[in-house]
């Protein structure tokens, strides 16, 4: 595909990261959807306690973010964009609305469910905020014409929701070095995958090159 103003590297980091959500989005079913049908509920300490026993709290996270973050990419892909605007828009409402519902969810989740302790559900209400933050302005963005200010502000979204496969990586770093607990990762892991994902937006927003002429020409055609 063609990538717009994104490099062709950082498409392929974007969709690695991706797959690496919907991969552990698969186990989290396969493992979650037997002890939901036969009632069973994991022991407390055990990381699919949370799942089990709150399924639909966990899912009205889960299942929505999925399709946000799957729908994302062709959003900021402009040469879908160009050729399908129409379809952007469509797809733009569903991904502002699911985005909206997982990251309200994630907050709450994140909270009282949280894994890791304190330090994991800091990073997901901190974050969380950032994520519903970020969208709504992108909302108020798009709602005034401003095209190159909304799609900043989706990019921040984005890098806010692909976090949750560095994250995994994090934690199997951790791990097979021996640094850290699989529970006391969690934290550590948030923490770190949120905040690099942050900046790593922020920077590409501000300095990457230069886009004002598409910008007016999305703004004129918008």
């Amino acid at each position: 595909m063609r990538s717009g103003n994104l490099s062709k590297p950082l498409w392929i980091a974007l969709i690695g990261l991706l797959l690496i959500v919907l991969v552990f989005f698969a186990i989290r079913l396969v493992v979650d959807v037997p002890n939901v049908l036969t009632g069973t509920i994991p022991e407390e300490s055990a990381f699919e306690h949370r799942y089990a026993r709150y399924p639909w709290l966990a899912y009205a996270h889960i299942a929505p973010g999925i399709l946000y973050l799957s729908i994302a990419p062709f959003q900021l892909w402009r040469g879908f964009r160009n050729r399908n605007l129409g379809r952007h828009r469509r797809l733009g409402r569903v991904a502002l609305a699911a985005g909206l519902l997982s990251g309200t969810f994630a907050i709450i989740f994140g909270f009282f469910q949280s894994f890791g302790g304190m330090l994991q559900a800091s990073a997901a209400v901190a974050f969380g905020i950032w994520f519903l933050a970020a969208l709504a302005l992108a909302y108020r963005a798009i709602r005034a014409r401003d095209i190159a200010t909304h799609r900043r502000w989706m990019i921040r979204a984005f890098a806010i929701g692909l976090a949750v496969g560095t994250i995994r990586l994090w934690i199997g770093l951790f791990e097979a070095l021996g640094l850290l607990s699989f529970r006391d990762a969690f934290g550590v892991a948030f923490w770190i995958s949120f905040v690099m994902h942050a900046v790593a937006a922020e920077i590409y927003v501000r300095w990457r090159p230069s886009a004002s002429g598409t910008a007016r020409r999305e703004r004129v055609s918008a």
